[in-house]
């Protein structure tokens, strides 16, 4: 079986990369036809040469805090002109580790407003201001969480028509000390999850007790875990709930979602 044959079972529709972690050029050898790039500082963001390399082979999207110096089109955007126009964007508050105290007190409403208007295709990353990127409208992306099929089925039945895109760290086994290795920490970071652990708990695979009981059911609300076959069963259900796209961000490294790697755990099931 190949690594396509492998990644198909999972009903993944796109892959995220995060340009610290690999060459984002690698995701033209992915099975996939788009690739969202995550922000992680504007030193990390990649050239205008290598996106527009990636963008003649598959479509890119490229995350733009709209309070970060650079985007901000309400200041100085003069970084939007580093962008091709074969890469589209994805508008997004930035997440405040990525941000400077000038840049995290500015007001998100009226940038987010504007930068749609500027760019009408835009996907519109709604964590921490879902009513805001609601009323902006665009493609609405959104985190996996434990009330992911409940909201969008509740936006469908509200009559939204609009796309709705869903981010996912994905974790391709379902060895539980490998499970919790990749995405134990992102999982224990999400309220819900942080309330109900003790302070400074161990979140990896070194867990244990209640700790690891929380952890264990709040990885597989917050990230797409297990075979290709097990994600590929959630991934088909929030399809029918009304979720358009989904992408998964390879928690263990974008060799997992290469042909070496997928092709083992594909013949390991």
């Amino acid at each position: 079986m190949t690594s396509r044959d492998a990644l198909a079972r999972t009903g993944l529709d796109a892959v995220a990369l995060k340009p610290t972690e690999c060459d984002v050029r690698r995701a033209a050898d992915l099975p996939f036809d788009l690739v969202a790039i995550d922000y992680e500082g504007r030193d990390a963001v990649p050239d205008r040469e290598t996106l527009a390399g990636l963008a003649d082979e598959i479509d890119v999207k490229l995350t733009t805090p709209v309070r970060a110096d650079g985007y901000d089109p309400l200041g100085d955007e003069s970084l939007l002109a580093e962008i091709p126009t074969s890469v589209d964007r994805v508008l997004v508050a930035g997440h405040p580790a990525y941000l400077s105290e000038t840049e995290r007190s500015r007001a998100v409403s009226p940038r987010l407003g504007e930068a749609r208007a500027a760019d009408g295709g835009a996907w519109v990353g709604t964590e921490g201001i879902e009513r805001v990127a609601l009323a902006v409208g665009g493609t609405q992306y959104e985190l996996l969480s434990r009330s992911t099929e409940r909201d969008v089925r509740a936006l469908r039945a509200a009559g939204f028509d609009g796309d709705v895109a869903l981010y996912a760290p994905t974790v391709l086994t379902d060895d539980e000390d490998g499970v919790l290795d990749a995405v134990g920490g992102y999982a224990a970071r999400r309220r819900p999850v942080a309330s109900a652990l003790p302070e400074d708990p161990v979140t990896d695979s070194r867990a244990e007790g209640r700790t690891r009981e929380v952890l264990s059911k709040a990885v597989r609300d917050y990230a797409l875990v297990g075979t290709p076959e097990t994600v590929g069963e959630r991934v088909e259900r929030l399809h029918e709930t009304g979720v358009d796209t989904v992408v998964g961000y390879p928690a263990r490294g974008i060799e997992e979602f290469l042909v070496d790697e997928a092709v083992s755990l594909a013949s390991d099931d």
